[in-house]
């Protein structure tokens, strides 16, 4: 009988063709996958820290190492690509549907952030040096005493 985050026998027999060997070439064997994938689960589906895992599903370092490593090669994707294709093949997917996050939007960077106590942050502007050459001088006053100088003194 599974329990309420657990793989049903279906949705085990759907995904275990998927993983990596159980048996590594070398080293000791691995804890069983289907145990594993289901702590993998409780804990995504309760968001509880990763140390509260609950026993039955072995220590939580073993659980958190498997989903990591598993994760950095791509497995989950690959499983997701998997499963995504064999069921559209059933015809169970229905892809007129689309859902967008607005949590991946972009807001303008203006938006960011309130502004401080006392007004808006304000970040002094200095021109760049290629901008101060290229401009005209805005003064045309001349050092006093330069004027009245004759060049041949």
């Amino acid at each position: 009988m599974a329990r309420r985050h657990e793989l049903t026998d279906d949705q085990w027999t759907r995904l275990e063709p998927h993983l990596p060997p159980q048996k590594p070439p070398t080293g000791k064997p691995n804890r069983d996958h289907r145990t594993v994938v289901n702590g993998i689960l409780w804990k995504l589906r309760t968001g509880a820290p990763w140390r509260d895992l609950p026993e039955r599903y072995g220590p939580w370092q073993t659980v958190y190492t498997r989903f990591r490593r598993w994760r950095l090669a791509g497995v989950w994707d690959r499983i997701l690509a998997a499963l995504q294709a064999a069921g559209d093949a059933r015809g169970e997917l229905d892809w007129s549907l689309h859902v967008l996050d607005g949590t991946t939007i972009r807001a303008h960077p203006h938006a960011a952030g309130a502004a401080q106590k006392g007004g808006p942050l304000r970040r002094p502007t200095r021109r760049s040096a290629a901008a101060r050459v290229a401009s005209r001088r805005s003064s045309t006053s001349v050092r006093s005493g330069a004027a009245s100088r004759s060049p041949g003194r």
